[in-house]
């Protein structure tokens, strides 16, 4: 573990803190569409990632969900680490994207680090600022963007964070992330299909347009 934080974050952690981290954090190692965490469930810890990818995701009161952002290698989900502090429960759904190596920090931890190290403040504002200029991204596209146009960059994100060309997802699941319906999420498919922009299989959409 030790060698692995140090390739990813030996340019912006102390050694000492490098040491803490290897001392304090759990070492997880899941698969891929395993659930991490569940809205309403309380927060035990802060994930420092090591490779993978997690997908984090809101609901609305029907049961819809909604994409917010991916979590990928050197990441870390400071708006959790915000309820955290409060100790609140989760208002976010993780659920593994890809086989995910990830360190579970605990609260005391975060806590004490913060006061501790500048490196850790650094990374948690700079870590924060991402994050919520990703929701603001979402928070537009939503209010702005056309639905064809917000279902592209959908496909072209997923493809970027799997790096694979063909994504094997259903247009249920699709139209559950993006707060639509099957029926419209269909039709639009098949329009970025008409326009060569992807081709549609089985359970399965393959991005064949240059992105």
């Amino acid at each position: 573990m030790i060698v692995t934080l140090q390739n990813l974050f030996g340019k912006i952690f102390e050694k000492a803190l490098l040491e803490e981290i290897t001392r304090v954090g759990t070492l997880r190692e899941v698969p891929a569409d395993f659930e991490l965490m569940d809205i309403g469930e309380p927060i035990k810890g802060v994930p420092l990632m090591l490779s993978g990818a997690i997908k984090i995701s809101r609901e609305d009161i029907n049961g819809d969900e909604l994409l917010l952002y991916y979590l990928e290698e050197g990441d870390s989900c400071t708006i959790t680490m915000a309820w955290e502090m409060g100790q609140q429960k989760s208002h976010i759904r993780a659920v593994t994207e890809l086989p995910s190596q990830i360190i579970m920090v605990p609260l005391s931890a975060v806590e004490d680090w913060s006061s501790r190290f500048p490196s850790w403040r650094k990374f948690i504002f700079q870590s924060y600022h991402k994050r919520m200029e990703e929701l603001l991204a979402t928070v537009d596209s939503i209010a702005f963007d056309q639905l064809e146009k917000r279902l592209w960059a959908y496909l072209v994100e997923k493809k970027r964070v799997i790096k694979v060309n063909t994504l094997s997802i259903t247009h249920q699941t699709i139209a559950k992330e993006m707060h639509s319906s099957r029926v419209v999420i269909s039709r639009l498919l098949k329009r970025l299909e008409v326009d060569q922009k992807i081709r549609l299989h089985r359970n399965a959409i393959e991005l064949i347009a240059q992105v």
